[in-house]
């Protein structure tokens, strides 16, 4: 049984909760920790957690943990991070994993003299279309690649945006695209392998925030697969929807939160009705969530594993943030392996300032 901690008790770590109850006694719940000791206090009632602890130090100094799940605010994300590697202690951390390539480097450094390890929430991967579809991909079920769209359209009205921490550079890191998108299009690098090159644009249209709140980015892969990603908070209609044109299909998934088998359609091409028959073999009503990421997990740990989602994956996904950014406040194409340490959207996915920056 591994022993774990939730830091930060806001409204993503009810999922958390949930997913270890889920788990059986795979998992014990030991103590929770929050900034808010009353809201922490309410949570650990609520599911039945036996200790609370106002800081993180004082939980790591006197817990025996096996696993930390880090539910906080970004800009604390990788500094609690960093605590618990020092003390050997595993890491799940909801995303946005850090606010910049640079956190992410300084995490991979600390990885490395530590035993524990950090895998970032990435929940999406693992719902079993998502993980068929891969292994379609890979088998070459569904021939060459050509084609891909990923279409996070949400909103967020005003309100949403009172949250102090919200809609800023140094403390959410990015707008829709580093907060909302991010999961949508990690599901589609994982699906379609490196990308190559962006073309992008960011915009503040309406929300009066620093950041962005709409993003658009045309990519290109390393197979020679286009995409188009769209990243919105301003959409009433809500949606999230991918689609993939191969040779010998189209695979195509719109939900909003979640998805199971149901939200999956497989159209083939002309002379390839057998991909849907072997798309159909598997069923599952499992929802994608935390759930399914966490059964990766534990299954990583119990077998000497490294846990997915990796910091080099967790890497590659960010630095399609940083590179759409730069690309989107510089007006250039940014090809991968571009943005290092010298340049300004290392550090920050602000880089240079965003365009509307001195019209706030």
């Amino acid at each position: 049984m591994r022993r774990v901690a939730i830091v930060g008790t806001g409204a993503i770590a009810s999922a958390h909760a949930e997913a270890l109850r889920a788990a059986g006694d795979r998992v014990e719940l030991v103590a929770v920790v929050d900034v808010d000791e009353q809201r922490a206090r309410e949570f650990a009632q609520e599911w039945d957690v036996p200790r609370v602890h106002s800081r993180p130090a004082a939980l790591l100094d006197t817990e025996d943990l096996d696993v930390v799940h880090i539910c906080t605010p970004p800009r604390a994300h990788v500094p609690l991070a960093l605590e618990c590697l020092a003390a050997d202690v595993n890491v799940l951390v909801e995303k946005p994993p850090a606010l910049s390539l640079s956190e992410i480097d300084t995490l991979i450094a600390a990885e490395r003299v530590s035993a524990g390890r950090v895998a970032t929430v990435f929940q999406h991967r693992f719902g079993p279309a998502a993980i068929r579809l891969r292994r379609m991909v890979a088998e070459g079920v569904l021939g060459r690649s050509f084609v891909a769209k990923c279409d996070t359209l949400w909103y967020r009205g005003d309100a949403y945006f009172d949250v102090p921490w919200r809609g800023s550079w140094d403390s959410e890191g990015g707008g829709p695209t580093m907060g909302h998108g991010i999961h949508q299009f990690d599901l589609l690098l994982s699906v379609l392998g490196p990308w190559q090159e962006i073309r992008a644009v960011a915009a503040r249209q309406a929300r009066d925030v620093a950041t962005e709140d709409v993003s658009m980015a045309l990519v290109t892969f390393a197979d020679g697969t286009v995409a188009s990603v769209i990243n919105s908070v301003l959409s009433p209609r809500e949606t999230s929807e991918l689609r993939f044109d191969f040779e010998r299909a189209t695979v195509e998934v719109e939900h909003l939160y979640g998805y199971t088998d149901a939200h999956w359609t497989v159209t083939p091409a002309p002379g390839h009705d057998e991909v849907v028959a072997l798309w159909r073999e598997e069923r599952s009503g499992m929802v994608s969530g935390h759930r399914c990421q966490l059964t990766a997990f534990l299954d990583a740990l119990d077998s000497g594993e490294t846990p997915p989602v990796t910091l080099a994956d967790t890497r590659n996904t960010m630095e399609f943030i940083a590179a759409l950014y730069a690309s989107a406040f510089t007006g250039t194409v940014v090809k991968a392996g571009q943005i290092g340490p010298d340049s300004p959207f290392y550090a920050t996915m602000e880089g240079i300032g965003a365009p509307w920056a001195n019209a706030r």
